[in-house]
């Protein structure tokens, strides 16, 4: 028997449908420290970075089962983004953060594992953003 494809490219293109139709802003939650990720450092804060992906906001976007693409400001300076689709921990409506954690998929779980050597975690005492799950 086959196993079922990755979840996350859907669920992530349904949200960011569903948001973008509701007149909000989507904003996604990356973990910077994953290979392949192209995300303006200065930024990042405790390995994390929050993007916001709206279709006002970014330019030459393109979002796939692989990775979510664009090229924006930071800064004032121009830059093309690329986060690859197993680096997105969530996405959310910055008006009222109804949106989504993603789970964890084994797929992705391999990947990290192989990608990334051991490293002890960070107290992360900071205040993170707050989701409303949204079933």
């Amino acid at each position: 028997m086959n196993t079922m494809l990755v979840q996350r490219p859907y669920l992530l293109r349904a949200y960011y449908d569903w948001i973008v139709d509701s007149e909000y802003t989507p904003h996604i939650i990356v973990d910077a420290t994953q290979p392949h990720v192209e995300v303006p450092q200065q930024f990042v804060e405790d390995g994390k970075i929050i993007l916001n992906i709206a279709p006002r906001s970014v330019m030459q976007f393109s979002m796939d089962e692989d990775a979510v693409r664009f090229n924006a400001r930071f800064s004032g300076q121009p830059m093309q983004v690329y986060v690859p689709i197993y680096a997105i921990e969530g996405i959310y409506a910055r008006e009222n953060n109804a949106g989504t954690i993603f789970p964890e998929e084994p797929a992705y779980q391999a990947l990290n594992t192989e990608a990334k050597p051991t490293e002890p975690k960070p107290d992360n005492d900071k205040k993170r953003p707050t989701l409303s799950v949204v079933k």
